[in-house]
């Protein structure tokens, strides 16, 4: 990876969306190409993914270049993840970059206090809870980009988040073409 290549940081932690994951990365490779995803954790140490697959972060916290934007897949274990004061920190530092977050994931930007009077979107079930963060209004069960951020509810909604960030850093023309080859729709 050069400077000038720039990389999305994806946090990753046990109980992930191996559908929400594998979408953003996805996403990331056709726009960026390869390397230009990474995901992170506070270890190298392999993960078991909301599936029962086995993952192993690309990089440490410590060790991630500079990202230019954030992606925060949910997953089952993402409340658990939420009180990682690692991650917290990590997504408070970034809170400014491009940002998509689904499902459960807003737990995690919503816990390091970035969801603050922002509009968001997300699943119905999470309303309540996000409520209790500040946020400006929850439009459950919509995609809503709020500036920089875009929020999804849970599942294959998860591409709309990565097309978000992937126009954000590699233009609109990139993103269209990203969701003409996977046969997407607006």
């Amino acid at each position: 990876m050069t400077a000038a290549e720039p990389v999305v940081a994806i946090p990753v932690y046990a109980g992930v969306s191996e559908l929400e994951l594998g979408v953003m990365l996805t996403v990331c490779r056709l726009c960026g190409g390869d390397g230009r995803a990474v995901t992170v954790n506070r270890s190298r140490a392999s993960i078991v993914t909301a599936g029962g697959l086995v993952s192993t972060p690309h990089v440490l916290y410590a060790a991630l270049p500079e990202p230019a934007a954030l992606l925060v897949p949910g997953g089952p274990g993402a409340a658990r993840a939420a009180r990682d004061p690692l991650l917290r920190a990590f997504l408070a530092a970034h809170a400014a970059l491009p940002t998509g977050a689904s499902g459960s994931g807003l737990l995690l930007p919503a816990e390091a206090g970035t969801l603050e009077g922002r509009v968001v979107g997300g699943p119905a079930d999470l309303a309540d809870t996000l409520w209790g963060h500040g946020v400006a209004d929850v439009r459950a069960g919509e995609v809503v980009t709020d500036g920089a951020l875009c929020t999804t509810p849970g599942g294959f909604p998860a591409l709309h988040a990565a097309l978000h960030v992937a126009a954000a850093l590699w233009g609109d023309d990139a993103a269209a073409e990203a969701r003409r080859r996977l046969g997407t729709v607006a």
